[in-house]
């Protein structure tokens, strides 16, 4: 479907049973292939898969668009996050996964001992339609370097580009069914998960489909990573650069037309500089261009679902009846394609749904807090836990809230963002597992350790 317009483009037949056994037989004879092989080998297998999907940025970033309405402009700039993310892993993972040698062998009774990574066969990812190649790549990427095998099940809105990530590592030099794509409907998912053949799962997506899923690998002893949704706050202090604050909480709610976890989505403003804030929040917000994901001047494009659009639409209604301002948008735009304008909506209270809930799209929530502790009490009331930001100028607020925000990460002066070289991952209802750095490659390896005498 495209989201610009609400058409149908094309359909895609599920795979029937005989081909996934036959992709899970095929991604299992590759992981026998590639726990063989050396790190340089599969870095260079990864480079030439991080070059090829370099060379391939016209036609695949267009793909993305097209499939769930992020902007071309954002298109392109995930296409080459991810090709540096499959560099990153190409130059590190064999430093990652390096033996650790016990200093002490003697108290262990040995004459040496010590600790090594090993690869532990196929994996199963469930990936989600909001960044549909990086939220792959980087499972995919440490993955593979660290000689498992992948199995891709990708959201069923996006079909063009797991079929595109199903050819890509083959293509720089893979094994053949090293990294293979099922076309199966999430109500499947768990016979592929219950199969001998499969180790381990890693899900990003909905708590739901994250409890489900980790029930599953759990009755079968199977480890899983588990990245879930966020309601990250986004904490302005009296000390805080108000101008920077403003214009970096624009993008950091509206990037990817405000569909992405660790999007900030609760605006905590000392009351100090509240009504500043607002004021120049609700004018940027009001002044971004919604439209045509595919002209270089949209800021914001189409929600990716039509059922998507529904669920704002009947949060801000919520807010609304239990008495929320709105002081800019509220109100979706007629016409054909999901849109959703930008959104602020003050006077949040706990009667409303907005309070609790994630909200999937360029929709802010402003909370007017008394002090730091005001602020830090709203910023934990909740299930969720992924990421945060801070903006002070105070070392004092900086040291008080890293400590104190229940979260995997704590951005201050900037904006959530995730990166190859720091651990990606949330408490609480955000998940288990790390995704990214050392962390992630080291997910689905066993560590094994050894004794010599």
């Amino acid at each position: 479907m495209n989201p610009t317009t609400g058409e149908l483009v094309r359909e895609y037949a599920a795979h029937d049973e005989g081909e996934v056994n036959e992709r899970i037989e095929q991604a299992r004879a590759a992981f026998l292939a590639m726990r063989s092989t050396d790190f340089a080998t599969r870095a260079g297998w990864m480079r030439a898969a991080a070059d090829l999907l370099d060379a391939e940025i016209d036609t695949a970033a267009p793909m993305l668009t097209l499939e769930m309405g992020k902007t071309l402009v954002q298109a392109r700039a995930e296409i080459a996050k991810s090709a540096k993310a499959m560099r990153f892993y190409a130059d590190n993972a064999e430093r990652f996964l390096t033996e650790s040698m016990l200093d002490d062998p003697s108290a262990v009774g040995a004459s040496s001992a010590w600790t090594r990574w090993e690869p532990i066969g196929v994996v199963l990812a469930v990936m989600p339609w909001n960044y549909p190649i990086w939220q792959v790549i980087r499972f995919a990427a440490p993955a593979l370097m660290a000689g498992n095998a992948g199995l891709l099940k990708h959201a069923s809105n996006v079909p063009q580009s797991a079929l595109y990530l199903d050819t890509l590592f083959e293509r720089g030099g893979f094994p053949a069914g090293a990294f293979r794509t099922l076309l199966i409907p999430a109500a499947r998912v768990e016979g592929v998960v219950r199969d001998p053949r499969i180790v381990a799962a890693t899900l990003t997506g909905s708590e739901p489909a994250g409890r489900s899923l980790a029930a599953i690998a759990g009755s079968e002893v199977k480890h899983t990573v588990l990245e879930l949704g966020g309601s990250d706050p986004f904490i302005v202090t009296s000390s805080a650069n108000l101008d920077r604050a403003v214009s970096t909480a624009v993008i950091a709610r509206v990037t990817n037309n405000g569909q992405a976890c660790i999007n900030a989505k609760r605006f905590l403003v000392d009351a100090a500089v509240y009504d500043e804030f607002v004021a120049k929040f609700s004018e940027a917000m009001a002044a971004l261009v919604v439209g045509d994901p595919m002209d270089a001047d949209t800021d914001v494009g189409p929600l990716a679902t039509a059922s998507g659009r529904e669920d704002l639409i009947e949060l801000v209604d919520d807010a609304r009846s239990h008495g929320a301002g709105i002081t800019v948008g509220g109100v979706p735009t007629n016409g054909p394609g999901w849109f959703f304008p930008p959104t602020v909506v003050t006077n949040v209270t706990p009667a409303m749904r907005l309070y609790a809930e994630e909200a999937f799209g360029p929709l802010a929530t402003v909370f007017r807090v008394a002090d730091r502790e005001e602020a830090l009490r709203i910023a934990n009331d909740t299930t969720f836990g992924l990421s945060s930001a801070v903006w002070t100028e105070d070392p004092d607020d900086e040291a008080f809230f890293v400590a104190g925000l229940e979260a995997g990460a704590v951005f201050i002066n900037g904006m959530s963002i995730s990166y190859p070289e720091l651990p990606f991952g949330g408490v609480k209802d955000s998940g288990i597992g790390r995704e990214l750095s050392a962390e992630g490659i080291r997910e689905f390896c066993n560590l094994k350790s050894v004794w010599k005498g």
